[in-house]
């Protein structure tokens, strides 16, 4: 989901947006973390953490030892180890901040098996990397060909170059185990690289390919959610939404992220609601909760018999009755209650103006005939 304006160059720097790096709308930069300790300088005698945080391609990030204390800020091109030759990244943040995000990671700092940066990329890194980068939607839809071919269960979703264009990791779905040798094999043969297979989930997939939600905006996943919660079905009921799978989910076909953020407040009000599963004792009937409006706190119950007939009370009545109902005390009908809850909102919503009698403005308009106009009689005129 990139930006016209910031998109990469033929030097690998941003086009337009003369951010360093940082894209001002933060739509090519997925998950940009802001260095608010940038302009800050370190107390005397304290180095700079020896760690940086470089970005790939899709919001993939690792963590790199700047072993060379080379002088690394925000933007810069680099080149950085790799299990096999080197890959070349972008660093997106410097300083004491890594530190941080190495905590929340869970990477430690001092481990000693952190891959290190080579250097700064030079002009001929830069265009390695972007022939490889060019290369790479051919090739993902060669090698979807390929896979169809071969009559294999897997979707391939997305493909990334090693910076040095030795070897290309492949990111696929699927539902079951997938045996891709022979996909390894005649893909290595056309591309003449080394493959690396990568299976990931859907939601790893859309958070990677991004995407427009339902909502308007970019997805949550690919632009600001670092963490994927586990959703349930109890989101959406304890909302009161209706279990519609194809409202529910997302584009990655599981259900919505956000049905979590507004989870905690709808526990919270509930916490003072009567269950949905209680029951009333009346005279005319056993009632049912057939519906909750948490935000007007208000729940409608219907009667055994008469299922299709929807009773309004608020949570204060239906709490009394429960409270009667211990008592093994029954009130005579829901009819009484609800007709109160009526009376109430007439009264409170009428004669807002303040004035008892209607208005020239209340009154209806009535509307004037229009006189139709007689025509010239041509004969007459001629006769004449």
């Amino acid at each position: 989901m990139a930006c016209s304006s910031c998109s990469t160059g033929k030097d690998g720097q941003p086009r337009g947006c003369k951010n360093n790096g940082t894209c001002g709308t933060d739509g090519c930069n997925k998950l940009t973390v802001f260095d608010w300790l940038s302009n800050m300088s370190l107390p005397n005698g304290q180095k700079s953490f020896d760690c940086v945080e470089v970005r790939f391609k899709n919001s993939r990030k690792e963590f790199y030892r700047n072993a060379d204390n080379l002088p690394l800020s925000i933007g810069d091109v680099v080149a950085t180890q790799a299990k096999s030759g080197h890959d070349v990244g972008m660093v997106t943040l410097t300083g004491e901040l890594v530190r941080i995000q190495m905590k929340r990671k869970k990477v430690a700092a001092d481990d000693k098996a952190l891959p290190k940066i080579y250097r700064k990329a030079t002009q001929r890194d830069i265009d390695i990397w972007q022939k490889c980068r060019d290369r790479e939607e051919e090739i993902k839809k060669r090698s979807r060909e390929i896979a169809i071919s071969l009559k294999l269960e897997m979707k391939l979703s997305d493909v990334e170059f090693q910076g040095d264009g030795s070897k290309a990791t492949f990111y696929y779905t699927a539902e079951d185990r997938v045996d891709f040798r022979q996909l390894i094999k005649d893909m290595a043969k056309a591309f003449g690289i080394r493959i690396e297979m990568r299976q990931i989930g859907y939601r790893q997939e859309a958070q990677r390919l991004g995407g427009v939600g339902s909502c308007g905006r970019e997805l949550c996943c690919s632009t600001w959610l670092t963490d994927f919660r586990s959703v349930s079905t109890a989101s959406a009921r304890y909302q009161q939404l209706a279990l519609n799978p194809q409202k529910l989910a997302g584009q990655c076909g599981k259900l919505k992220c956000c049905l979590n953020y507004e989870l905690d407040m709808y526990l919270e009000a509930l916490k003072g609601f009567p269950s949905q599963d209680s029951k009333l004792l009346t005279k005319k009937g056993l009632a049912f909760c057939q519906k909750v409006d948490i935000f007007k706190e208000t729940l409608w119950f219907s009667y055994k018999d008469d299922p299709a007939t929807w009773h309004a009370l608020n949570k204060e009545q239906v709490l009394e009755i429960l409270e009667l109902n211990k008592k093994n005390e029954k009130v005579d009908s829901l009819e009484d209650f609800a007709q109160e809850n009526i009376d109430e909102e007439k009264t409170t919503f009428e004669n807002v103006v303040g004035q008892d009698s209607l208005t020239r403005f209340d009154r209806p308009k009535k509307r004037r005939k229009k006189k139709r106009r007689k025509k010239p009689n041509p004969k007459a005129s001629s006769n004449a």
